[in-house]
């Protein structure tokens, strides 16, 4: 536990106290250490001071570690660690606010047609809605590691390579994740050699950065945006005070399912409402039948007996008549 604290407080940028830590978990007359428990540690003495200032992915690289030999399906994938990686990361953007975490059916269906536009190639629906048929009922979604399988066997992506998967993952990690809005090659002028280099230039909703290539190991500089910038959509995206669009579009997905479901229990408590209405109805009726039966059963048995005495009357009546003739 020393060595995990120590760990998230640098990657977190939070000063690390030592002592804090010993003293959350003492030995003493109070209990034995598994009493006091990691989770209010973390939560007191790391969590609750972070700020906004910390490298997500090298954060999100540290938790990978700590998680993937554990989790991660020992089948073969088509794709590397570090694109599984990456999928791991994007389900953690895309998943559900709520524990344990998964990606819904409309999510999975989102990530797979940006990859697979992001391959080249042609969105199949009847191929995902035959994927939903076979969906397990029990669940709701798919956890992290269900995602990377569902990727990597390579089910949506026959007849392409392991690197236009690669690149694809990639491409899609770096809209949502990076929040690149648009990157590519250009021509940019020196500042003190006059001269014109190509570099690779990637565009955020608030910087422009370039590098010498494509794999963005050698960083020459960034263009910081403000409003007297000229760039497609971020300006006015920076003058309005949006998020990035993968973003809010993200986050009206997540409204819509929760009106949708909203609405769906609305419509369940109704029905359980006319199916409790008609229940009681039905139980009076069975009420009302029962007593119908019961008062004609009882008009059945007056008239046998109404019956029974009229011939026993006609009977003694003959038997008189008879007496009286001898």
């Amino acid at each position: 536990m020393p060595v995990l604290s120590h760990n998230l407080c640098t990657v977190l940028k939070v000063p690390h106290d030592p002592v804090a830590l010993e003293e959350h978990f003492r030995d003493d007359d109070e209990g034995p250490v598994s009493n006091q428990g990691y989770m209010p540690y973390l939560n007191k003495f790391i969590l609750e001071k972070v700020q906004d200032n910390f490298d997500k992915i090298e954060f999100n690289r540290m938790c990978w570690t700590l998680c993937v030999k554990k989790n991660l399906t020992k089948n073969p994938l088509l794709i590397t660690e570090d694109d599984a990686f990456k999928v791991w990361v994007i389900f953690n953007f895309l998943s559900e606010d709520k524990y344990p975490l998964i990606i819904v059916p409309e999510e999975i269906e989102y990530l797979l047609k940006k990859l697979t536009e992001a391959m080249g190639g042609g969105w199949q629906q009847e191929q995902f809605e035959h994927y939903k048929i076979n969906f397990d009922d029990n669940k709701d979604g798919l956890s992290a590691w269900e995602l990377i399988e569902l990727i990597g066997n390579g089910q949506f992506s026959k007849g392409m390579d392991r690197q236009t998967v690669s690149m694809a993952i990639n491409e899609v990690f770096n809209e949502l994740i990076l929040d690149v809005l648009k990157q590519g090659y250009m021509m940019k002028k020196g500042h003190k050699r006059k001269n014109w280099t190509e570099r690779w230039f990637v565009l955020k909703p608030n910087i422009i950065s370039y590098y010498v290539s494509e794999d963005l190991k050698d960083k020459k500089g960034d263009v910081l945006l403000d409003e007297n910038c000229s760039i497609h959509s971020t300006v006015h995206l920076l003058k309005l005070g949006s998020p990035p669009p993968h973003k809010e579009a993200r986050q009206r997905r997540k409204e819509l399912r929760r009106k949708l479901l909203a609405e769906q229990e609305e419509l369940e408590r109704q029905m359980k409402e006319l199916q409790a209405a008609n229940e009681n109805k039905q139980q009076e009726l069975e009420s009302v039948r029962k007593k119908l039966e019961e008062a004609a059963s009882r008009a059945a048995d007056e008239e046998k007996k109404r019956l029974q005495t009229q011939v026993e009357l006609q009977t003694r009546f003959s038997t008189e008549l008879e007496r009286e003739k001898l």
